[in-house]
């Protein structure tokens, strides 16, 4: 929201790196030591089992909140050796790093946002349209490659219908609709698809019209989430760079130039009754 269009090279979720594996079996060993399965950690440190599974397995960063919520489940020693493995993974710079943090706070989110105005967000893509963004990529990917980052993000796109009380809302300029990425098959695909989340009670879809003199998002994209403790977190990603912006008042600022565009784009309704006339059009 990946935006959540990317996050590693090649897009979707990055290849496992060794310190992140070595986390995981750290929490693994740590966790085994303290008498606990996956499910009773989870539910004591109130993250899902499969949530769990995915970091002990190395593939999602560790959120900050697990590393607080530890130590009642594991004991201030185990605390401790779980922080002090974490560091090594927050000392690291790179993109896949940045990635699995924004990863592991979009699964654990009460809001995302998203505004997009280069490629449809990453988590509102249909099959077709990923595979036609993937075999555009360059330099371009192994088939193996092709296909991990085509299941990485179906499987992301999961959060949609998992988490029914997050509220997931998406701003894409129309020129993005209009573009027909990948020829006309799959903008239909893209357009029934679109039709079909939008219906979902905790989507919210809306279009920026092509002219707008009003337009708060000359900055460029950007993504947002609320955490559990009610904190705002940005995101930002381009040319494969990546930044997480996590200081209050940028994520303020992030904030506030959303709802501007929220009221600038066209409706939630307007946008479906646009997307319907567009895929007759085909």
């Amino acid at each position: 929201m990946a935006t959540d269009n990317g996050g590693g090279a090649g897009g979707g979720e990055p290849e496992l790196s060794d310190s992140l594996k070595t986390f995981g079996a750290v929490l693994k060993a740590l966790r085994d030591e303290a008498g606990l399965t996956q499910e009773q950690f989870a539910r004591q440190v109130k993250y899902s089992a499969a949530y769990i599974a995915k970091i002990e397995q190395g593939k999602r960063f560790p959120p900050r909140e697990l590393l607080d919520r530890s130590e009642e489940a594991l004991g201030a020693t185990a605390a401790r050796v779980l922080v002090a493995a974490a560091k090594s993974l927050t000392r690291k710079v790179g993109l896949a790093s940045w990635f699995l943090q924004w990863a592991a706070i979009e699964e654990d989110a009460v809001t995302l946002f998203s505004y997009e105005s280069s490629v449809i967000p990453g988590l509102l893509q249909p099959e077709p349209y990923i595979r036609a963004i993937f075999d555009r990529r360059l330099p371009p990917l192994t088939e193996e490659q092709f296909g991990h980052q085509v299941t990485a993000r179906l499987e992301r796109q999961r959060l949609l219908v998992g988490r029914p009380n997050t509220t997931f809302s998406f701003i894409i300029e129309q020129g993005l609709l209009e573009r027909r990425m990948g020829g006309n098959q799959v903008t239909l695909a893209l357009y029934e698809h679109l039709l079909a989340v939008g219906r979902l009670r905790n989507v919210e879809i809306q279009a920026m019209p092509l002219i707008q003199e009003d337009h708060s998002g000359f900055e460029g994209p950007l993504s947002l989430a609320e955490t559990t403790d009610n904190r705002w977190v940005g995101y930002v990603e381009a040319h494969d760079n990546s930044m997480l912006i996590s200081d209050p008042k940028a994520a303020s600022a992030m904030l506030q130039r959303y709802g501007k565009m929220r009221s600038q784009a066209l409706s939630h309704q307007a946008t479906a009754s646009l997307l319907e006339q567009m895929r007759g059009a085909l």
